[in-house]
């Protein structure tokens, strides 16, 4: 019998191996395996031309006492980019999906592929809806009604001003906000149980904001989860925006430089792969940071 058990357990134990092998392998190529070349990168002088060579902590005392730019203006930016875009897009995402799910089956899907359509083709909107929206002449939407109403008298070059980049780029991302983490809300919304929400208007709930904040959020905590986890990783690297936008990188003046295009200029422009790598690194904390504040508010507590 004990023979038996034990044969039955191994069996059963290469079976889940079978399953997850598939998984294992996916992520060690795309996810742990690079990691862990970004991090060896970034203790290394690597330049794409020579093998790289070991520095120590050379690139890391060069980020946090050399690189002004990154303090004064990449780290800022990102920080508020963030700060604007995460928590913006995910309440926008949620509340998005939960007025979707008040209707019917057709209007919501055909509504719902709508929503989610420009983060599925963000980089073509980008570059021909909204660089025509706010294009510096005055075949620019803004600038020919601006101009219009005699509001100004010479176009304005918005894309390509400090003052207006960073804003514009925070409404184009708010824009396109409706991604993969809206998908699964909407999703976890449609699938909580109705008689839920019966059971709690029986016990004393009066209205649809109770209704929100006592059985929807609490039914779809993993799909909360994954929608924060979700917004945190596409604010902080959602560089694209910025270069899109104005057609440069860096930006004009900085003025709408993240953390990814620091690392693009570094690596792909300066060829500096082992100081690029560093900065990486230091965005892979942040999102890490970050995403551990999200699940001290939507992870499973048990």
């Amino acid at each position: 019998m004990k023979n038996k058990k034990r044969s039955r357990t191994a069996i059963d134990g290469l079976h889940a191996l079978g399953l997850l092998l598939p998984y294992g392998v996916l992520f060690s190529l795309f996810i742990a395996i690079p990691i862990a070349v970004a991090i060896y990168l970034s203790f290394t002088y690597f330049d794409l031309v020579q093998a790289p060579s070991f520095a120590g902590l050379y690139n890391y005392i060069t980020l946090l006492t050399q690189d002004t730019v990154f303090f004064r203006h990449v780290l800022p930016n990102t920080i508020q980019f963030a700060l604007i875009v995460g928590p913006g897009g995910y309440v926008i995402s949620f509340l998005m999906a939960w007025m979707l799910s008040q209707i019917q089956k057709v209007p919501r899907t055909v509504l719902a592929l709508l929503l989610y359509s420009p983060s599925l083709a963000g980089g073509v909107f980008i570059s021909v809806l909204w660089r025509t929206i706010f294009s510096g002449n005055q075949s620019g939407y803004i600038n020919a009604i601006l101009l219009r109403w005699n509001i100004i008298q010479t176009p304005v070059q918005f894309l390509q001003s400090p003052d207006f980049l960073m804003g514009i780029m925070i409404l184009v991302s708010l824009w396109s906000a409706m991604g993969i983490g809206f998908l699964a809300m909407l999703a976890g919304i449609l699938n909580i149980n109705e008689e839920l929400y019966e059971a709690a208007y029986i016990d004393g709930l009066r209205n649809r904001f109770q209704e929100i904040v006592y059985i929807t959020i609490p039914s779809m905590k993993p799909q909360m989860l994954f929608g924060a986890v979700m917004a945190i990783v596409g604010a902080f690297n959602n560089g694209a925006i910025g270069v899109a936008l104005s057609g440069a990188n860096p930006t004009p003046q900085y003025s709408g430089q993240l953390i990814t295009n620091h690392i693009d200029d570094y690596g792909f422009l300066r060829y500096e792969m082992g100081y690029a790598a560093a900065v990486s690194v230091a965005l892979l904390c942040m999102v890490w940071v970050f995403s551990k504040l999200a699940y001290t508010f939507f992870g499973e507590k048990d």
